[in-house]
């Protein structure tokens, strides 16, 4: 085969690639919608997304071990977390209460030696109960409190960003992070660990998992909210090391 012929051929192979994974932008969009506001559009997402995976079938490396599937989904699901991050239309009170609550939560705990309770993180911020569940909704919403939020993105592992042996350093960063990260989830509240469970590993959306937990879309969303500020409050000094 010529060289012509062979560059012919490798992008028609891009191609096929695109084309057999556009589902896959389409479900990680969907996925996504659970944790944004209306305001947010789904075709926005995977106009995006499909950027990302066009991005994913030009630097893919087989030869990395990494399914291109796997390779394809972190490209996608970072270039939809960069458009909804261009353009901040989360209000500041928002930014406020994630630091608020996440800083309450570790007072709590550090307070009573073990799990912070609903009433008890209300009470820390002096503010009923409802007032810290729509609060922590808002948060859910309007900023997308997620595992990237903790201190070391999905994208670390992407072929680009690490090609081998000439990073020591981070490669030991990023397995310590994950094993701490890993830890932390373990120790949390059974429920909160559940829907982190489904959410993460499962991919069902929060409606989902309100039918498998049978309690509401919106107290998933707030049990969601919560178990990423406890887990961003315990993995705190990690961060800080």
């Amino acid at each position: 085969m010529n060289s012509k012929a062979a560059a012919y051929q490798q992008l028609d192979d891009k191609q096929k690639l695109v084309e057999q994974h556009a589902t896959l932008v389409k479900r990680i969009a969907h996925h996504l919608m659970a944790r944004l506001p209306a305001s947010v559009l789904v075709d926005d997402l995977i106009q995006a997304g499909m950027i990302g995976l066009l991005e994913a079938s030009k630097n893919f490396d087989g030869s990395k071990g990494a399914s291109f599937e796997t390779f394809a989904g972190i490209r996608i699901r970072g270039a939809m977390l960069d458009e909804i991050r261009k353009g901040d239309w989360t209000p500041r009170s928002v930014h406020r209460n994630h630091r608020t609550i996440s800083e309450a939560i570790s007072q709590v705990e550090k307070e009573k030696g073990g799990d912070a309770k609903d009433a008890e993180v209300a009470a820390k911020l002096n503010v009923s109960l409802d007032e810290y569940h729509l609060m922590l909704t808002e948060v859910n919403a309007g900023r997308m409190v997620g595992i990237e939020d903790l201190g070391v993105t999905e994208d670390v592992i992407s072929t680009e960003d690490s090609k081998g042996s000439d990073t020591p350093f981070e490669d030991l960063l990023q397995g310590s992070f994950q094993k701490a990260l890993a830890h932390a989830i373990t120790t949390l509240p059974e429920r909160e660990a559940i829907v982190l469970s489904l959410y993460y590993d499962e991919e069902l959306n929060l409606r989902e998992i309100g039918e498998v937990l049978e309690v509401s879309e919106s107290r998933v969303s707030q049990i969601h909210s919560q178990a990423m500020l406890r887990l961003r409050s315990r993995m705190e000094s990690w961060r800080e090391d």
